[in-house]
């Protein structure tokens, strides 16, 4: 099954998306990340969009792939072409789609050039985990965060 999410973030915005479950039975693979400006023909935007398993202290726009909580990483990049003309173009994504997880996770957004909103579309496929893969999934996450299982 496919669960959907979307939303609207303004620039430095974090959105939580609840997952996690009593028992942690439920996991969840990234399947889609798209994002899109809510003016997309009128505003330049310079947006980076990151999913990460941890709420973020800091939103910027650095995307590091060695870090453990970085799920997803998205890039939008529009404005004028020489001569005046619009130029947009095709966000870039990055997902790590070998990750199933169990817990909640969260959506963040800088915009280097101004300060524009952005949307998000976020498709996330569905599994039943077993006990021992829920205990699994959930002890990598109170390691990366301990304030996970506080």
């Amino acid at each position: 099954m496919i669960k959907t999410f979307r939303g609207l973030l303004a620039d430095g915005g974090q959105d939580r998306i609840r997952l996690s479950t009593k028992k942690g039975k439920i996991g969840y693979k990234i399947v889609k990340l798209e994002i899109m400006p809510n003016e997309p023909a009128v505003d330049q935007h310079e947006s980076t969009v990151k999913l990460f398993k941890v709420k973020q202290s800091v939103v910027d726009a650095k995307v590091d792939f060695s870090d453990g909580n970085l799920l997803a990483a998205s890039l939008w990049n529009s404005g004028n072409a020489q001569g005046g003309q619009d130029a947009i173009w095709v966000p870039l994504s990055t997902i790590f789609e070998q990750e199933i997880f169990n817990q909640d996770v969260y959506i963040t957004h800088s915009e280097t050039d101004g300060s524009n909103p952005i949307n998000y579309y976020l498709e996330l496929e569905t599994m039943v985990m077993t006990d021992n893969q829920a205990a699994v999934s959930t002890l990598r996450d109170i390691r990366l965060n301990p304030q996970v299982g506080g």
